[in-house]
C-alpha cells in the first residue's frame, strides 16, 4: 500500500503549496474559496458515522462487542486506503502525469466506499475471521469503484447519498456472501446471537450518531449551494418520519404493546437510506416525510417477517438485518430517485436549476428528464447486479478452508480472536467462574 501511494498519490491543486498560484490564475480572491472549507465539516460527520456510528451499531451481540467495533475499525482503516487508489484510478487519474490527485472530497468518497463494505460486514457479523473481512473489503472496494464509475460516469445517474451505489450494492454484496457461507449448524451458537441490556445500550449509541449525522452523509458531495441545502432538509425530515413510523409499528406488532430494541436501533435509520438518491432533488418536504414513512414501515416489517423467512427458506443468515435497513430502503431510494427525476419539470426547477441539478452538460446536454429517469432505474439494476454477482464470486473465495474462520460453536464470541479480560478484576475469561468478579459473570451470562 505504501509503495502504491508513493507511485500514484499526490495532493490536488487545492491542497498543494501551489494553491497560491492556482488562486491567482483562477482569480480566486480568498482562501475561503478552497474546497476544504466547504467539505471538511461534512467530512468530519461522515468520518464519525463510519468509525463510531457503524462500529457501535454492531455491538448489540452479548459477546461480540470487541469484534463489532474493533473489526469495523480494522476494515474501515484498510478500506479507505484502498478506496483512494481504486477510486482515483477510475475518477481522478491525471492524464498528463498519470498521478491521482486527492483532496478533501476524495476522503469523503473513500469513506462512502468503505461504508458499503461495513454494510456487507453486517450480514456476516460474528461468523467470519479478520482475514476474511480483509478479503471481503479488498474485493468490495474494487467492485464498488467499478459500479460507481458505471453508474455515475457512464450512465450519468445522480446518487448523492448513495441509496443505490452504497446501500443497495453493499447490502446485496453482503447478503450473497452470507448465503454462500451458509452455516447449517449455526444453531450451536444460538445462545450467543442475542443481546443483553448493556449491549443494546451501546448499539443505540451507534444509532444516534448515525441518525444525527445522516443529513451530512447525504449532502456531503452534493452541489454547493441549494443542492447541498436541500439534501440536508430532505434527509432530516425523512429520518424524523421513519422514527415515528418505527415506534408505532414496533409497538403495534407486539401483543403487549412494548417496543423491540432491534427495530428502534435499525429501522429508525431507514429514512436516511431511502432519501439518498433523491436527496438533492425537488421532492418537497412532505414528499420527504412520505419516503421516511414508507421506508420505516418496510424496514420494521422486514425485521418482523422477512429476516426469519430468509434464514429458514432462503438460507441467508443476516446477523444485523442489513436487508431491512439497507437493501430494501436502498431499492426504495433508487425507485424514488427515478420517479422524481422523470417527473422533474422547468416549472418546478427552472431551466438553469434543471441543468444544474441533473448536470445536463457536455455529453448529456440534450438528455431529457424522462431519459434521465430511465438511466436512474438502470443504475439501480447495475448496483443490484454488482452486489449479487460480486458477492457470489467473493463468497466462493471466502468459502475456501484457509482463512481461519470460527467453528459453528464459537461464532459470535469475542474470545476466539480477542483477549477478553474483566475490566474490574483483570482475571481472564477462561479461568474458573468462581474466581471471577460478580460484575464479569453478570456481563457474560
Amino acid at each position: 500500500m505504501i509503495i502504491l501511494f508513493g507511485v500514484f498519490i499526490r495532493y490536488d491543486e487545492e491542497s498543494d503549496t501551489h494553491w497560491i498560484e492556482h488562486r491567482r490564475k483562477k482569480n480566486i480572491s480568498t482562501n475561503l474559496e478552497n474546497d476544504f472549507y466547504y467539505r471538511y465539516p461534512s467530512f468530519q460527520d461522515v468520518h464519525v458515522m463510519i468509525f463510531v456510528g457503524f462500529g457501535f451499531l454492531m455491538t448489540f451481540l452479548k459477546r461480540y462487542s470487541f469484534g463489532g467495533v474493533g473489526f469495523n475499525f480494522l476494515i474501515a482503516a484498510f478500506g479507505i486506503q484502498w478506496a483512494l487508489l481504486m477510486q482515483g484510478w477510475f475518477h481522478h487519474l491525471d492524464e498528463h502525469d498519470w498521478k491521482i490527485k486527492i483532496g478533501v472530497e476524495n476522503l469523503i468518497n473513500a469513506d462512502f466506499c468503505v461504508a458499503s463494505c461495513l454494510i456487507a460486514y453486517g450480514a456476516c457479523l460474528g461468523k467470519v475471521s479478520p482475514v476474511q473481512l480483509m478479503v471481503l473489503t479488498l474485493f468490495g472496494v474494487t467492485l464498488f469503484a467499478v459500479e460507481e464509475y458505471i453508474i455515475l460516469e457512464l450512465l450519468h445517474a445522480k446518487d448523492a447519498g448513495g441509496s443505490m451505489v452504497i446501500h443497495t450494492f453493499g447490502a446485496y454484496y453482503g447478503l450473497t456472501i452470507s448465503w454462500v457461507l451458509y452455516r447449517p449448524l449455526l444453531s450451536q451458537s444460538k445462545h450467543l446471537q442475542g443481546s443483553v441490556y448493556h449491549s443494546d445500550v451501546f448499539a443505540m449509541i451507534g444509532t444516534l450518531f448515525l441518525w444525527m449525522y445522516w443529513p451530512s452523509f447525504n449532502s456531503a458531495i452534493a452541489d454547493h449551494g441549494d443542492g447541498q441545502h436541500r439534501a440536508v432538509i430532505n434527509t432530516y425530515l425523512a429520518l424524523a418520519s421513519s422514527v415515528l413510523t418505527t415506534f408505532a409499528i414496533s409497538s403495534i406488532s407486539q401483543n403487549n404493546g412494548k417496543l423491540d430494541m432491534v427495530h428502534i436501533q435499525n429501522a429508525t435509520l431507514a429514512g436516511g437510506v431511502a432519501m439518498g438518491t433523491a436527496s438533492e432533488f425537488m421532492i418537497t418536504p412532505y414528499g420527504s416525510l412520505i419516503v421516511g414513512f414508507c421506508s420505516g414501515i418496510v424496514s420494521t416489517f422486514g425485521y418482523l417477517f422477512l429476516t426469519p423467512f430468509m434464514e429458514k427458506t432462503l438460507k441467508i443468515q443476516d446477523t444485523c438485518g442489513i436487508h431491512n435497513l439497507h437493501a430494501m430502503p436502498g431499492v426504495i431510494g433508487g425507485i424514488v430517485g427515478a420517479i422524481t427525476a422523470a417527473s422533474a419539470s422547468e416549472s418546478v426547477y427552472g431551466q438553469e436549476g434543471l441543468i444544474n441539478t441533473f448536470d445536463f452538460k457536455d455529453a448529456v446536454a440534450n438528455r431529457t428528464v424522462n431519459i434521465q429517469g430511465g438511466y436512474q432505474a438502470a443504475a439501480l439494476f447495475v448496483a443490484i447486479a454488482f452486489g449479487l454477482v460480486g458477492g457470489a464470486l467473493v463468497g466462493g473465495i471466502l468459502k475456501l478452508p484457509i482463512w481461519g474462520d470460527p467453528a459453528d460453536v464459537n461464532c459470535f464470541d469475542d474470545d476466539v480472536y480477542w483477549e477478553v479480560i474483566c475490566c474490574c478484576c483483570c482475571f481472564h475469561k477462561n479461568k474458573p467462574e468462581h474466581v471471577l468478579c460478580p460484575f464479569f459473570i453478570f456481563l457474560h451470562q
